[in-house]
């Protein structure tokens, strides 16, 4: 799952949230100098990622993608299913999209002396970008594959995947729906086994 999924699955607990959002900065076990409730939510992200890339549904929906993309085909699911959860946001949660971003940008920011160079940075551009609330816009996930595919300096051809975004909509969104229950389920249960 990418960003906004993987915050959304933090629940009300602010450090396990930052936790879940550096994970990705953070090399190995390099995370001792944290605090507990920050490495749990490191943990936490490397469960969902373990159990959302062995979940059928999701290599499902890769599969639709693999010939093209390749190893890329993963991210750019990641991306698709925050697209989805963005653009039914209102099924998951009662908290407004925007208002849900701000708070998380808020927080992010207010702790930035403790996050690794990476997550720093990242937030800059999600903040000036306000990717969370416009990962509910095509045109908004077309500008974060454009960026990606920028990244790979132009390997992925991750560009083009909005093409595919469109073509797919249905079965894509269908497949999310069905894995994002599971998702929550697992995340839900492993939270309850953190406290």
């Amino acid at each position: 799952m990418n960003f906004l999924a993987h915050l959304y699955l933090s629940g009300n607990n602010k450090n396990i949230m930052i936790g879940n959002f550096i994970a990705d900065h953070v090399t190995g076990n390099q995370f001792g100098h944290y605090p507990q409730e920050i490495q749990q939510g490191i943990f936490l992200h490397r469960e969902i990622d373990t159990f959302t890339d062995a979940h059928e549904i999701v290599r499902k929906s890769k599969r639709r993608l693999h010939e093209r993309y390749r190893h890329y085909d993963g991210v750019i699911i990641d991306i698709f299913y925050d697209h989805f959860l963005a653009k039914n946001w209102i099924k998951y949660s009662t908290i407004p999209l925007q208002t849900f971003a701000t708070s998380v940008y808020e927080i992010l920011q207010k702790n930035s002396e403790i996050l690794p160079i990476k997550s720093i940075n990242f937030i800059k551009y999600m903040v000036e970008h306000n990717i969370l609330y416009n990962y509910q816009f095509e045109n908004g996930i077309e500008m974060v594959l454009i960026g990606m595919n920028h990244r790979t300096k132009g390997k992925s051809k991750m560009d083009l995947a909005i093409e595919d975004l469109k073509i797919h909509h249905q079965k894509f969104e269908k497949d999310f729906t069905i894995f994002f229950k599971d998702l929550e389920d697992f995340t839900s249960q492993k939270i309850k086994n953190l406290r």
